[in-house]
């Protein structure tokens, strides 16, 4: 007889560049890694900061499209396929744990590049079902954070709740350095903040981030890369044990930090 599902960790993603899709670098390494040392999930549920709505909707089809949401990169990202099925099921369970939000079930979007670029090397075999949760853009931080916390029930069903962000992204200061270009000053310090407020367990520290003034200002232009970590906090609760996979930056100004919760 078949006993309960792990209880399934928290995590939140730096994706950086769509190129990550196709790279061998420590970064994608260590997704790699962090594939085979979780638990196997039954289905994924992931918050990508490249699906912005009015609202909050879960994709509900059977077979997501994999979804090119940038344009200027090399041919070959063009042709990447992400055939992960969709979960239905999944969907409606995460419609009912939101209520009294009203939470839509999408049949048009599908798998952007927040979920698959990393997806593709965790789980390389699209094995495991994927659906994708909606960011209502005008709301504010406490909505999304405590959104997460409304999903926290799925960790005890072997759901993989997955944030998909960055947690400093600004491309109008890309170095021109390149990739390997040093961290700005003003985003290792953003960095650090959100560092050291998880391990204080200081969630509202990291809620209230825009407190931070120009240093928040600077790291998060627009707030859609920074909203997929306040999910996972919340999903994941104030208990959790903190970890970090991965650790780095792209650019000087995308911290490429990974965080885990268990």
């Amino acid at each position: 007889m078949a006993g309960k599902p792990p209880i399934m960790p928290v995590l939140f993603i730096g994706h950086g560049s769509p190129e990550n899709a196709l790279l061998d670098n420590p970064f994608t390494r260590s997704l790699t890694r962090l594939g085979k040392e979780l638990p196997k999930p039954q289905a994924i549920l992931c918050i990508s900061a490249h699906w912005l709505t009015e609202g909050t909707s879960a994709t509900a089809m059977d077979m997501p499209k994999t979804i090119y949401d940038f344009y200027g990169f090399p041919p070959p990202l063009y042709t990447i396929k992400y055939p992960a099925q969709g979960s239905p099921k999944l969907a409606s369970r995460v419609q009912s744990l939101l209520r009294p939000l009203k939470a839509g079930l999408d049949a048009s979007w599908g798998l952007d590049h927040g979920t698959w670029s990393v997806l593709r090397h965790m789980y390389p075999n699209a094995s495991i079902p994927v659906v994708q949760l909606s960011i209502d853009f005008y709301k504010p931080p406490p909505h999304h954070y405590d959104i997460g916390k409304m999903l926290a029930p799925l960790r005890k069903e072997g759901i993989l709740i997955m944030g998909s962000g960055n947690m400093v992204h600004n491309l109008r200061q890309l170095s021109p350095e390149g990739r390997e270009a040093a961290p700005y000053d003003w985003a290792r310090k953003f960095d650090t903040f959100i560092k050291e407020a998880l391990e204080k367990k200081d969630h509202d520290a990291i809620v209230n981030y825009q407190s931070l003034g120009q240093i928040s200002a600077m790291a998060h232009p627009t707030p859609d890369h920074f909203y997929p970590l306040l999910y996972a906090m919340g999903s994941a609760g104030k208990e959790s044990r903190i970890s970090y996979p991965y650790e780095g930056y792209e650019y000087g100004s995308l911290s490429m930090r990974a965080v885990q919760f268990d």
